[in-house]
């Protein structure tokens, strides 16, 4: 090869100088869009974080209100569950007291049949009556609740 003159590299020169700063305002331009890439990633990310805050706030704004609503719904459970007790316990009571008075009312029954059996008792319209104690009857022991205390 040949080498060149110094007016042919005066020539070439220019060309070569253009091409360097086309490269160079290439490259200049390529990172000004690489930094505006940048700074809209970067701005992405920080509306990104906002938002998350603000949602996360929220999230725990609710977590906290539903703690509380649990808490209220388990203290009126629990005054359920006692009041379920308590009267769970009456009616245990109410049962007992009508078998008592079942069985009161069976054994009077037994012993005025076993009277009648015996003779002396006569059961009319009027209901059952010894005779000569007519004027003496015996009435049956009536009971309210309010005369049971079940504290």
């Amino acid at each position: 090869m040949e080498s060149l003159s110094a007016a042919e590299e005066d020539l070439l020169r220019p060309v070569a100088d253009q091409r360097k700063r086309k490269r160079m305002e290439s490259n200049r331009e390529s990172a000004r869009r690489s930094r505006v890439r940048k700074q809209k990633h970067l701005d992405d990310l920080t509306a990104e974080i906002s938002r998350m805050s603000k949602e996360n706030n929220q999230i725990s704004i609710s977590v906290n209100v539903t703690a509380q609503h649990c808490v209220s719904v388990e203290a009126a459970n629990s005054v359920l569950r006692a009041q379920m007790m308590e009267l769970t316990q009456r009616l245990h009571s109410l049962n007992e007291i009508l078998d008592f008075i079942h069985c009161s009312a069976a054994a009077a029954a037994a012993e005025a049949a076993a009277a009648a059996a015996v003779g002396g008792c006569v059961f009319g319209a009027e209901g059952f009556q010894h005779q000569g104690f007519a004027d003496n009857q015996q009435h049956p022991i009536m009971a309210s609740a309010e005369m049971i205390d079940y504290y």
